[in-house]
Order: structure tokens, then sequence, then C-alpha cells
């Protein structure tokens, strides 16, 4: 077997040197998540002064994000014997994206109505104001379709690589990708240079994750100094819902679809144990970006696939967000005991699923979908976002973490359904944590 051989390829060389506990990056960012929590409960000003520290991680992370996708998605493209199939992956990520993202909005519809978190809360709506939901309900007014289907298209070839739009990256790099292809042997130079390039950024990325307990720390302190652990009492209901609700749906739901094509959703979850605490540390799913197209990589999946199903998968598959809007929506409509029927609540849900594709790939977008989504159904107040409002933070941790295992699972399942997956090598990695160095 191919287990058997790996290993005795190691016995005849220096086997690999086990690093220490203390050396290994998801250890790392756990004792940084653990001390940023104590420091900003016992110090919460000075906690609250180290935001700049995960602000900071943050901003180099997405400062690599244009380059990885660009020579990923290029190089994947150009490396293509059949170019036909770059429709094919997209369509196909489509179906499953549009399949799951429906299937979230529903878990939380029904979740909210057997658990009733806002029940008894008896809130007056007009009571309820607050400037912040002001500024978000405007943004949802200036997103729509049509406005985020023209975003798409940058202004300049390059101006994507200033920006930092993940569409817009991926719009470039498709193209430039099918030009080399149909280029041929001219374009091979050109294709040599990029693929080289791979590797050294790859490299910077892994050079750059070694800031990542010092940016979970940063953000850890900043948000518990900022907002308090106490802060979450008087709602922890509709948290632990969400966070349950959550699990239930990554464990049950996409746990079936991954049995179904031959691999185990906990075994993946421990593959992109790195990448989970990265985005717990820092509440941003954009933070372990670039480092799980590497491991997706490395895990069996074509390079065309990986970066052509992840950057989409950040704008479209945010089953962690549609979760949240579904359950949000109802948890407000409960708090000020507003009865909804079942006409309205089937009205939450199309036009949630409108709204989280209007408002994809913009900043703070589960809470703008939101208020897209309340402005449309005139029985809840969008006033009662100010509600929810102080515990986004605690959140956006668990939208981020779904969404995370959600675009893991998708690329894994259009890999296989477009025959692009070394089932083989997935079965080393997810196991047995062996995985493609030349990846």
């Amino acid at each position: 077997m191919l287990v058997d051989h790996v290993a005795a390829g190691q016995d005849d060389q220096q086997p690999p040197k086990k690093p220490k506990f203390y050396q290994i990056l998801y250890v790392q960012v756990i004792f940084a998540i653990v001390a940023g929590i104590l420091l900003g409960h016992f110090f919460p000003e000075f906690g609250e002064s180290l935001k700049p520290l995960g602000e900071a991680f943050i901003k180099m992370v997405k400062m690599i994000i244009a380059p990885v996708i660009f020579l990923t998605v290029v190089t994947g493209i150009a490396g293509m014997k059949n170019i036909g199939s770059v429709g094919r992956v997209t369509g196909k990520a489509m179906i499953y994206f549009l399949t799951f993202s429906t299937l979230a909005l529903i878990v939380g519809l029904i979740v909210g109505n057997v658990i009733e978190p806002g029940h008894g809360l008896n809130i007056d709506p007009s009571t309820l104001h607050s400037t912040k939901v002001d500024e978000y309900a405007a943004k949802a007014h200036e997103s729509s379709i049509t406005g985020f289907l023209m975003n798409i298209i940058p202004d300049t070839l390059v101006s994507p690589f200033v920006s930092g739009q993940i569409l817009q990256v991926l719009f470039v790099a498709v193209l430039f990708g099918l030009a080399l292809a149909k280029s041929g042997d001219l374009g091979r130079p050109v294709t040599d240079f990029l693929q080289q390039l791979t590797n050294p950024v790859f490299t910077l990325v892994g050079m750059l994750m070694k800031f990542a307990p010092i940016g979970a720390f940063g953000a850890m302190a900043f948000t518990i100094g900022a907002y308090g652990i106490s802060s979450i009492g008087n709602l922890m209901l509709l948290i632990a819902t969400f966070y349950i609700t959550a699990l239930l749906f990554v464990i049950v739901i996409l746990g079936a679809v991954a049995r179904y094509n031959g691999f185990s959703i906990i075994d993946l979850i421990r593959y992109i144990k790195d990448e989970l605490w990265l985005v717990l540390g820092t509440s941003s799913s954009e933070a372990a970006l670039p480092s799980l197209m590497a491991k997706m990589e490395k895990a069996g999946c074509e390079k065309s696939v990986v970066g052509l199903v992840i950057p989409t998968g950040y704008s479209f598959n945010l089953d962690g967000t549609n979760i949240y809007m579904t359950l949000a929506a109802l948890f407000i409509a409960q708090a000020c005991n507003i009865e909804l029927t079942l006409t309205q609540q089937i009205t939450i849900l199309l036009v949630a699923m409108l709204s989280s594709k209007g408002a994809a790939g913009i900043t703070g977008a589960g809470f703008i979908t939101l208020a897209a989504t309340l402005s449309v159904v005139p029985a809840i107040p969008v006033a009662g976002m100010a509600l929810i409002l102080g515990i986004d933070r605690f959140m956006s941790e668990c939208r981020a973490l779904t969404n995370l295992v959600g675009n893991a699972c998708a690329t894994i399942v259009v890999a296989k359904w477009d025959k692009a997956l070394d089932k083989e090598q997935l079965d080393l990695a997810l196991k047995h944590g062996i995985v493609k160095e030349d990846a």
C-alpha cells in the first residue's frame, strides 16, 4: 500500500523531526486566545488597546490573498487540457453553493421556530434606535444584485490587486488563465514563470502564519476588553442556539454529503484545525484563505478546482451567515412579540437568498444582509437589530468557522464531481496527515 511505501521510504532516510507541542501553530494560537481572553477580562482598557495587533495580522494576510488567488487560478487553468472544464467546474460549484446555502437558511428558520430564543423579552419596538444600525441599513439599500454583478468587473486589469476584492481578482485570473491556455507554446514562458513564482509566494504565506498567535492574542484581547464577557449574558440563549445549530449543520448535513462523497467531515475538520483556530482567534475567515487553498491542493484537489471554488465560495457559500440571518430575524420578531405568518417567514427565506448574494464580499456582510432582508419585511423593525448589535462580534466567529468548513467541504465535493480529486492522496491527508509537499 502507498502508506507502507511512504513509511518504508522514511526508514531509509532520516525521519522528519517531530516538532515539540509548543512549536505547533494551532497550539500557539490556542494559548494566544486563552491569554487574550484573560487579559481582556482582567485589564479591559489594555486589552482594548491591543486591537492594532489583530488588525495588522489580518492586513498582512489580505496583502497576500490577491497574488495567491491569481497564481493558483492562472497556473491551474493554463495547465488544463480541456478549457471547457472552467465553466463546468464553476457551474457545479454554483449548484452546490445554491443548494447548501438554501439548506442553511431553512435550518436557521426551523431552529428559530422550535427554540424561540427571543420569546419573553417583551421589547417595545418604538424604544429601539441605533445610529450604527442606521449605517448598516444604508449600506443594505446601496447593495443590489445588479450592483454586485457589475462590481465583479474591475476598472482596470491591475486595480483588483490594489483594492483586494476577491471576485475581481478571480475574474481577471480566469481571463488571463484562458488567454495563456489559448496562446499555446507562445504562452509557455509566462506560465513557467508564474509556476516558479508560486513557490516563494506560498513560502511567504508560511512566514506570515508565524505571526498568527500574535494576531489572535490582540484580536481576542480587544474583543473581550471592548465588549466584555458579561455583555453576552442576557443574550446567551441566542448565542448558544446559533453555535449549536451551526455545529449540527456541519456534523449532520455537511457530514452526510461528505460521507456520500467518500470522506469524513470530522477528519476534514481535524485536517484544517490550524485554520479553524486562526479564524476563531481573529473572527475573520479571510485570515485563513491562503493557507486553506494550499491545504486543499495538498489534499489531492486539482489546483484549478481549488482556485475556482474557494475564492468563489467566500462570496457565495456562506452557510454560517445564512443560518445567522434567518435565526436572527426570528429572534428580533419574537423579542418584539411579533407573530410572523408562514407566508412572511417564507418571504424572509426568499429575500435572504437574494440579499446574501447582493452584499457578498462587503465588510460586515452578515449584518448588512440581515438589514436588507428586514427592510423588505415591514412586520419586523430594522431597528430591532440594535438588540443583537452588541453580541455580533461573538456571533461573527461562529459564522466564519462554519463558512470555512463549508468551503473546504465544497472544494472536495466539486473536485470529486469533476474527477479532479486524487482520492488516495485525500485519504492520506485526512486520516494520516501525509500531504504532497510539491503541491
